[in-house]
């Protein structure tokens, strides 16, 4: 059965479970990636909303608390991306690998590669994967239309099968995913493993102030949608009362929203508007926006999601969930969660290949999902 979770996620990354938590902007602090890693996952630090000098605080900070293999995420077109990058690459003993959007072009990619760091982009169309698949990636993660922030259309379970069959390098699964039923799932239809936000923003080393874990415990599948309200691209959210005023908005409103998270972006990060509207204008660049005011708003989004995660602001902040978020009612640690994870997808393969002496482990009641 050991076999069947030591798949190329596992042999590559150097993790013990091919699980991996994804790099969420606030919430993917250093005690939640050494909790993780720790526990056997892989964890992804959250760069992409850090400044360098924080980067460089943080990579030390999780390199005192696991001798783990972990990544890091971040944006091309974020302020200080160059010092950003020189700084991963200081780190390349223990970073294991990178993850980002559309951003990085072949140059820096082959740049990660020559310091054996691993890239491995996250994609939401199958043109996607292969765009990335060309430019020299190793692994791409596929998250379907269930997950959180910012989300295509088309569910996991059509995408993941169109991505396997489109590119030639290992495909990790993203969107839904929760509990071991979901990782023999994804390893059956060829995966190398999963990747998981929201049920790792649940647990007890994430960083989320505790009146906002309650919030989203609260949130039944019903409470989360998906919006275009906030920079233009869909993104899933639990609804709250920011977030039913922010769909009732109209365009003005939505420039001020920009323009007071900008204010607020400039005054934590030190950056001067020329560097704000210079990432705007890389963002988009990308293709991913269809006017700088909504590149503008994608570029300090984040300070909205900050006031909920980090300042506990449930009435100002905005919450980025996946579907599966309304499904999980309870916040074990990341160990806990792992090895409960690995429990029940060691159960469910023995279940399916006929192996008797494994496949009688139960999905625990309530300790998963709802």
């Amino acid at each position: 059965m050991a076999n069947a979770l030591h798949t190329q996620l596992v042999e590559r990354l150097g993790c013990k479970y091919p699980i991996i938590q994804t790099a969420m902007g606030w919430v993917s602090e250093p005690s939640l990636v050494i909790a993780s890693s720790n526990a056997g996952a892989f964890g992804f630090l959250g760069a992409a909303v850090m400044t360098p000098a924080e980067l460089r605080r943080k990579l030390a900070e999780v390199r005192s608390g696991t001798d783990r293999p972990f990544g890091v995420n971040f944006h091309s077109f974020q302020p200080g991306a160059d010092q950003i990058v020189d700084l991963i690459l200081e780190n390349s003993d223990q970073v294991r690998a990178v993850s980002f959007g559309r951003g990085p072009n072949a140059g820096m990619i082959n740049k990660f590669k020559d310091a054996g760091i691993l890239c491995i982009p996250t994609v939401g169309a199958v043109r996607h994967a292969q765009k990335m698949a060309d430019l020299g990636v190793d692994m791409v993660t596929v998250q379907g239309g269930e997950g959180g922030g910012h989300t295509g259309s088309v569910p996991t379970t059509v995408l993941l099968p169109q991505v396997l069959d489109a590119v030639d390098v290992p495909v990790i699964a993203a969107g839904g995913f929760g509990d071991g039923r979901g990782l023999a799932a994804a390893l059956a239809y060829g995966a190398v493993g999963i990747a998981m936000g929201t049920r790792f923003l649940l647990t007890q080393e994430s960083p989320v102030p505790v009146n906002i874990k309650d919030g989203y415990l609260q949130a039944d599948t019903g409470d989360i949608l998906v919006t275009t309200k906030l920079d233009g691209i869909p993104q899933r959210m639990v609804r709250t009362q920011m977030m039913d005023r922010i769909e009732n908005s109209g365009s003005l409103s939505m420039w001020l929203r920009a323009l007071e998270a900008g204010r607020i972006m400039k005054k934590r990060s030190g950056a001067s508007w020329r560097e704000l509207i210079s990432s705007a204008r890389k963002m988009k660049a990308t293709g991913q926006y269809a006017s700088m005011k909504e590149a503008m708003m994608a570029a300090t989004m984040p300070m909205m999601i900050q006031r909920a995660v980090v300042d506990g602001d449930i009435e100002n902040g905005v919450m980025a969930t996946g579907v599966v978020g309304g499904r999980i009612d309870e916040v074990p640690t990341c160990r806990e969660l792992v090895e409960r994870i690995v429990t029940e997808a060691e159960a469910r393969i023995a279940a399916l290949t006929g192996d008797p002496a494994t496949a009688t482990a139960p999905i625990t009641e309530g300790s998963q999902c709802r």
